[in-house]
């Protein structure tokens, strides 16, 4: 039987307040899992496929992705995760400003599991992240694929 390591979150957003604001309501809803910040996607998918520490290598992760990064398209991260490869089964939740209807349905056609449109008021989106918080709480995430 393979011992179960607690999920990290893997949070993936350039802006510093909505990572905070993700952050601090993620904890409000009682989720105490580790969350790795990243602000593009280069870094979050060395942490993510090449990091000891990072999921590919070291067990289950859920990702928190953003699709406007600096130096690529958030699609173009989820399209990877969600390749052949490890991680094809990690639960990406994707929070971001668009809500284009093409640009959802590439997401789901992509693999993404959630996608939560970031309202503009900060009451609502930190009543969204809560919400995203309790979801959090309860669902259960597959363990990585050693075999893919």
């Amino acid at each position: 039987m393979t011992e179960h390591h607690p999920v990290n979150i893997v949070m993936i957003e350039d802006d510093e307040g909505h990572a905070r604001l993700i952050e601090k309501n993620i904890r409000r809803a009682g989720i105490s899992n580790s969350i790795r910040h990243f602000t593009d996607g280069t870094s979050a998918l060395h942490y993510l496929f090449e990091a000891p520490e990072g999921p590919a290598k070291n067990g289950p992760a859920l990702v928190l992705l953003d699709l406007n990064l600096p130096d690529m398209s958030g699609t173009d991260i989820l399209a990877r995760i969600k390749s052949e490869g490890p991680l094809r089964r990690t639960p990406v939740v994707v929070l971001t400003t668009t809500d284009d209807k093409v640009e959802i349905q590439r997401c789901y056609d992509l693999g993404c599991n959630v996608y939560i449109t970031k309202p503009v008021n900060y009451e609502n989106f930190a009543d969204a992240i809560r919400q995203l918080g309790l979801f959090l709480s309860v669902i259960q995430v597959p363990d990585v694929d050693e075999h893919a």
